[in-house]
Order: C-alpha cells, then sequence, then structure tokens
C-alpha cells in the first residue's frame, strides 16, 4: 500500500485534502464543548490554591503555617515534606525544579505549599495567611543583570560553525557589529493550567490533565508519588489552548492535585486564577543577540558571527533545546559561506521559560532578518534584494549546506517569494509609499516582505514517534485514538480524515476519543509542529493492518485476487460482487478476524551530534512569505496594520480550511509578539504584566485591514509524509516578523532611508516613538 499520498477516488465525507470544519467548532462558539473545568465534580472534590513566594530570591528562614491550616474551609497544607517520592518535576532529568521550594525560592511567585480547601475560594483565601521569614539574596532578572552578575548557565550551551568565520570575517569588504533585544511573551491561553486527580485503588490515580504531554505528566506524577507509571494515568480530551505552555508546566497542577488525591483519597482540582498562571508559568524566551557581520558592496554576505543569549528563569525546563532551535534558524532563510554561533541559556531570578509556538526558532529567525536588514541599509537597497540575493541555492549550486551541516535539499524559497512579490504588487507599493513619505509629516508608512524556512523534526531524535489505536466494531463504525493532543488546531480532526480515507468511509463513522496514556504509551508532546506527521501516519499505519486483515478475508472467502478487492465509498467490491462496508466487517468478525490495531510511526532519516554541531535534525522544511503594509504616527509612535499578504507552503494540505486558520492565528500571534506584548518584571522581580489588564494581545481589530493569505497549493512535500502535507502549527508564526520590518521602514523613512533604525521587539509604540526621535536626530 502507498502510504505517502492518495489516489484520486469518488469523493467520501471527510477524506484527505478536503476542507472540513474542525470536529468540535459548533462546540466551541456553543460553549459545548466540555473542558476539565466543565466536567461534573465526584462527590467530596476539594480545591488547591498554591502558597506563593512573595521574594525573587531568598532563603527561608522560617515558614509559620498555623494560620492558614486554621482557615475556614481549609482541609490540609502540603509541603515537599508531604511528597514520598523526588520533590522535582524537571522535564530533562536535570533535578534543578522543585515541585515545592524547601530551604531556597529563586524566583517572586516560587509555590512554596499548596492548600486544600472545601471550595476555590477558601483555599485561595488561606493561601494568604502564611508567615514566612526571609534572607533576601542578590537577584536579577533580564539577560543584563544576568551577565553583568556573571550568571551561571541552566544548561551547557550549543555552538555551531562552518567554514573559517574568524579569517573570512577579516577579509570581508564591508563589515558591522550590533545588538538587538528580543522580548519574551505569554501564552495566554483562554483555559489556565488545570488538573482533575481522582484516587483510585491501592496506588492508582487517574488525573484529567490540559496537557499537550500526556505522558510526561504520567512520568512526573509516577515520580513525585514514587510509584509505577502503570498506576497513573492521564486523559486529555481537549485543551483550550496550549501553544507550548502547556507542554511540561502542565505537570505542576496535575502532579499536586494528584500528591492531595492519594493524600486525602478524594478527588481535588487545580485551577490557578489568570495572575497566579501567568506569575507562576514559564514564557518564551527573551533574547538578546550580539552579532559581527561580514559582506560585500552588493549586499552577500561572507561571514557571520553571532552570540544568542536567553534569559532562561530559574531552572533549566525546555531552555536547552529552545535555544540549540534559536541557532538552528539563526541563518533565516540565508546562505551563510562562514558562520559561527554560539548560545548562552542564562539563569535568572524569574519563572522558568518553556516552550512557545516556535520553540526558539522565531528569535532565531528574527536575529537572521535583522542580519539583512542591517546589509540593506548600509549598501543602500531594498531589503528584499538582499534577501534574495543571500537565498539558499538549488542542490549543486554549492549554498545548500546550513550553519548545522544539513543540506537543504527542498527549497522552494524564490519561487514562493516571487510569486507572492507579484500577487502582492510588492515593487509597485513599495514605491507608492516612498512617494507618500515625502509628502506626508505625520503619518509613515512601511512595507516589507518576508520569508520563512523552518524546520520539522523533534532535535531530540527519540521524541520523533508515535502510536495510534483503531478499532473497527462490528457494526462498521471506528474507534480511534492516538497520542496527539487536541488544544483547538484540528489535530483530531486531520487524523480522523486519514483514517476515513484509508478506509475510504465517510468521517462520521470515526469516533475521536480523548487522549489517554491508558490506550496508546510513551507518547510524545504534540509540539514541533508534528502532530499531523506523527499521529496521522501511525493511525495510518493502524488502519493499514486491519484494512490488509479484511482483504485477506475477503480473498479466502469469496475466493478472489487482492487486486480484485477495491474499498469503494462506504463499500467494498469483491470480484464482481459489491457489499457495504458494514457487511464486510461483520462478516469479518463471524470469521475471527481481528478488527483492532496499534499502529506505529518513527521518523526516517533524522540524526543530531549536539556535542559536533552536525547532523540533520530536520526531516524537512516548511516555507513560507508575508507581505504586510503599516502606518504609523510619529508624533504618538501608534500604527495600524494597513494590509497583510501571505503565501504560505504546507505541502500537500490535508484540510485546507484548517489550515488557513491556523496561518491566519499564527501570523496575529506571531504579530503580537513583535508590537503589543511586553513582559515587565519591576525592581523587586515581580511580574507587573500579569492580567489581560496590562498584558495586550492583538484584539480582532488588530489585525490587518486587508487579510490575503493563499495556499502554496503547487507544493508538495517531496518526503513520504502523510498525504503528502506540511506541518503548519509553528512555521505561519514567523511571518509576523514582516510587520516589524515594515515598522522599521516606516521609522527609517524620518532619515531618508539611510540609516537602519534597530528596532528592538516589542516595537511597542513607545518603543516606535523612541526610534523615531532618534531618526530625527540622525
Amino acid at each position: 500500500m502507498d502510504n505517502t499520498t492518495f489516489d484520486a477516488k469518488p469523493v467520501i465525507n471527510g477524506s484527505v485534502h478536503t476542507s472540513l470544519r474542525h470536529d468540535s467548532a459548533h462546540k466551541h462558539v456553543t460553549g459545548s464543548a466540555e473542558y476539565i473545568d466543565d466536567m461534573p465534580e465526584p462527590a467530596g472534590t476539594l480545591h488547591a490554591a498554591l502558597g506563593m513566594a512573595d521574594r525573587a530570591h531568598a532563603d527561608i528562614l522560617s515558614l509559620d503555617l498555623s494560620a492558614v491550616k486554621a482557615a475556614p474551609g481549609v482541609v490540609a497544607v502540603i509541603t515537599a515534606s508531604d511528597i514520598p517520592g523526588v520533590n522535582d518535576v524537571s522535564s530533562n532529568g536535570s533535578h534543578d525544579e522543585p515541585l515545592l521550594a524547601t530551604d531556597k525560592v529563586e524566583f517572586h511567585g516560587q509555590p512554596i505549599f499548596v492548600v486544600i480547601g472545601q471550595t476555590r475560594d477558601a483555599a485561595r483565601r488561606a493561601a494568604r495567611l502564611a508567615k514566612i521569614e526571609y534572607r533576601d539574596l542578590p537577584h536579577w532578572t533580564d539577560i543584563k543583570g544576568a551577565q553583568a552578575n556573571g550568571a551561571p548557565l541552566v544548561i551547557t550551551p550549543m555552538t555551531l560553525k562552518r567554514g573559517e568565520p574568524e579569517t573570512e570575517m577579516q577579509k570581508a569588504p564591508l563589515r558591522l557589529q550590533g545588538q538587538m533585544e528580543i522580548g519574551g511573551q505569554e501564552h495566554f491561553y483562554l483555559e489556565s493550567q488545570i488538573a482533575l486527580a481522582i484516587p483510585g485503588e491501592d496506588e492508582d490515580v487517574t488525573i484529567w490533565s490540559s496537557t499537550q504531554h500526556p505522558t510526561e505528566v504520567q512520568h512526573m506524577v509516577a515520580h513525585v508519588l514514587a510509584c509505577a507509571n502503570h498506576a497513573v494515568t492521564v486523559n486529555t480530551r481537549r485543551m483550550g489552548g496550549g501553544f507550548g505552555g502547556k507542554e511540561t508546566q502542565g505537570a505542576h497542577f496535575a502532579c499536586l492535585a494528584a500528591l492531595a488525591a492519594k493524600k486525602l483519597n478524594r478527588a481535588v482540582k487545580f485551577r490557578p486564577d489568570r495572575d497566579e498562571d501567568m506569575a507562576v508559568t514559564g514564557k518564551r524566551h527573551d533574547f538578546r543577540v550580539d552579532y559581527e557581520l561580514g559582506f560585500d558592496e552588493e549586499g552577500r554576505i561572507h561571514a557571520v558571527d553571532a552570540t544568542f543569549a536567553a534569559r532562561c528563569g530559574f531552572s533549566s525546563d525546555l531552555s536547552g533545546p529552545v535555544t540549540d532551535r534559536a541557532l538552528f534558524h539563526a541563518d533565516s532563510s540565508y546562505f551563510y559561506p562562514h558562520v559561527h554561533l554560539t548560545s548562552q541559556p542564562l539563569k535568572t531570578h524569574t519563572c522558568s521559560n518553556t516552550a512557545f509556538r516556535g520553540f526558539g526558532g522565531p528569535q532565531g529567525m528574527l536575529g537572521g532578518e535583522r542580519f539583512i536588514e542591517e546589509i540593506a541599509y548600509a549598501v543602500g537597497k531594498d531589503p528584499l534584494d538582499i534577501r534574495k540575493l543571500n537565498f539558499y541555492g538549488q542542490p549543486g549550486s554549492g549554498r545548500t549546506l546550513t550553519p548545522y551541516h544539513q543540506e537543504v535539499e527542498d527549497n522552494i524559497l524564490l519561487q514562493l517569494v516571487e510569486e507572492l512579490e507579484a500577487s502582492s504588487d510588492y515593487r509597485a507599493r513599495r514605491q507608492a509609499i516612498i512617494d507618500y513619505n515625502e509628502n506626508s509629516p505625520v503619518i509613515r508608512k512601511g512595507i516589507a516582505l518576508t520569508p520563512v524556512k523552518f524546520g520539522i523534526s523533534f532535535t531530540m531524535t527519540a521524541f520523533n514517534q508515535a502510536g495510534a489505536l483503531v478499532h473497527v466494531y462490528s457494526d462498521g463504525s471506528i474507534h480511534l485514538n492516538h497520542g496527539g493532543t487536541e488544544m483547538g488546531q484540528g489535530l483530531y480532526t486531520k487524523v480522523a480524515q486519514v483514517v476515513a480515507d484509508a478506509f475510504n468511509v465517510d468521517i462520521e463513522r470515526v469516533k475521536i476519543t480523548a487522549t489517554t496514556t491508558g490506550k496508546v504509551p510513551n507518547t510524545s508532546a504534540t509540539a514541533a509542529s508534528s502532530g499531523s506527521d506523527l499521529n496521522g501516519m501511525a493511525a495510518y499505519d493502524a488502519a493499514r493492518q486491519i484494512k490488509e486483515r479484511l482483504v485477506e478475508f475477503a480473498c479466502g472467502k469469496w475466493q478472489v485476487e487482492a487486486k480484485d478487492v477495491e474499498f469503494l465509498p462506504n463499500r467494498v467490491r469483491i470480484g464482481s460482487e459489491t457489499i457495504s462496508f458494514d457487511a464486510l466487517v461483520k462478516a469479518a468478525y463471524f470469521g475471527r478476524v481481528q478488527l483492532s490495531a496499534a499502529g506505529f510511526y518513527k521518523t526516517p532519516k533524522i540524526h543530531w551530534d549536539r556535542a559536533a554541531g552536525r547532523g540533520r535534525p530536520f526531516y524537512y522544511f516548511a516555507y513560507g512569505a508575508a507581505c504586510s503594509e503599516v502606518s504609523i504616527d510619529t508624533l504618538t509612535g501608534e500604527y495600524l496594520m494597513d494590509r497583510t499578504d501571505i503565501l504560505h507552503d504546507v505541502g500537500k494540505s490535508l484540510n485546507p480550511v484548517i489550515d488557513i486558520g491556523q496561518i491566519e492565528g499564527a501570523f496575529v500571534q506571531g504579530m503580537g509578539w513583535l508590537t503589543t506584548e511586553e513582559l515587565w518584571w519591576d525592581a523587586k522581580g515581580r511580574l507587573r504584566t500579569h492580567a489581560p489588564s496590562t498584558y495586550k494581545i492583538p484584539l480582532a481589530s488588530d489585525r490587518p485591514k486587508i487579510f490575503n493569505v493563499k495556499l502554496a497549493d503547487w507544493s508538495e512535500n517531496r518526503e513520504p509524509t502523510i498525504g503528502r502535507s506540511k506541518a503548519v502549527g509553528e512555521p505561519p508564526f514567523m511571518l509576523g516578523i514582516s510587520v516589524l520590518e515594515a515598522l522599521s521602514m516606516a521609522v527609517a523613512s524620518i532619515a531618508d532611508y539611510t540609516v537602519c533604525p534597530k528596532l528592538d521587539a516589542p516595537a511597542t509604540p513607545e518603543r516606535v516613538l523612541m526610534a523615531v526621535e532618534r531618526m530625527k536626530a540622525m
């Protein structure tokens, strides 16, 4: 069977490569989609609340919880001494992230104890009554402070090197040095972190968790409770958003709920307040990029040397692979003949930063685009021309090797960018904007067209595997379960389409069920944009096994060859006879044919040696391009998004309407990261942007007034992925870089485009205004 693409066939409802609504879309808009907080609570359910530190870095001298225990409605107070297993929830085995602090706190808001109450309100009120005596220690919350204080690294840094960057930098006709500050980002999922733990007999506990990684929650709970993994069952039907913030962070709340549930033998729900969620959980990593560039008068890059320093927080969490991926994408879409890149994952006294859509890739790519922008202003050319000049080449060009020594074999950058350049009328609009700016003293406009090249795969090779379980019941209905989780991105729908298409039946036959560690074990996180690639292929493998058994049964019962058995829409042709799919399944059941299968898939070809900085970490690349136009008010720094045109590569789309929705949402979220979303800690180490009142995500009204999104429908993945599709979760996030670049052009117009404005991110109205004032002083 061909597991790489799907042949043309009579249409069924919900086949792959067709637009189908999200399976829960109607439930989302009517409020009938059941999230964990909507589930009926077991009788006697208790509620948990955090007792958090109010110091950024301090020794705990004494902890008096008597008032907490005596508060109305309090059932129990749990501290680290109540943990039967390991007081650690570090996702990478580094043992640097205690579930509850003991003798020291390392960020403001770090959990020290947990209150279990009859009601959530009672628990939260009691948690504020603790009397804690501290001895303050020096603290720093940003990269500058970390470097000034000689902060340790949370994990061994990585270096990528190719060619002779030291000598070639000296030989380059032109050179420049610079620095860029790149801000972090709050996930701001609509559903906060939440877990419901229900104790069972012996060591058993069942947990409903809003997590992207049920298996990791299972492992962490088992470690904390000192039990085997098989005693812990984790279920996830859907999340109200994740964006990476529920890859590792959900384990904290699940562990605490499970700990309390087993201690008290009652169900325990843990749902932190939004302010607490934002204070405790990790964000996108802030970066500071220091760089030196060597190039010629045409703008062609000769050498790049850059250091990517990151604010990682108090523990390592996922900072190692995040900063690694930043380096993997520091080339953006460009060939660097000679290059040296290094990471600096710094410890800070803030919550431990974690995964966020793009996983370090956006920060690395933004650095690469700044390199291009600096060169463009230095040589006086349109940045798009410098981009195209430095694009990776085609095989045989000598310009295909990345800094990590992987060949770019599937390059469609130039075709994609030139198509968007023409369809968006970029050249004419840019000239019209230049003409407009000459006669507009207050409102200035800018336009930019930027590319995306994003590597697809977990850089930890072992994570690139998936399992699925498919049952075909005797009435012809189908039960589907797999290791991927649904956070609104449409993964469940896509995988169900794969199974329906494999059997050539309507998708209504396929029952989508909650992800659970009790059915598919040892799963990877739904992350790295790999959900459909991995789980779609695993589900296809399971369906293939059952289908082959049905064909073998039909051949024996009807005395035909395998080539004479054809699965038609909702029916099967066997020789000269055609019967319903239901009839074949029922006959197979009576023929004692196994109608259940566990499917499995592992991504081929990939390998990576981190110490050497060499390998093939990515199975393939996804590409895209965006052209954005903005207007800024030079008196206030405020701006508007006038228009965005996007052309994006998803290979042969499994579900075009869902993919377009992902692209639109990713662009707006990326735009928010680079414009309005600013994280700010005060001098005491307190996060002050901890609620919608102080942290500004984009609204629907902030989207571009003209918003054109198109799939590159001519693209097809050259690798044998499911249906020849490509990942869509993370790559379009970086399309938002076009907005920052357009704002930069608008600011540069103040100095007649002679100086690179060097806008840091996020480019808030205040930063835009300050940049305008700098340009006026030139």
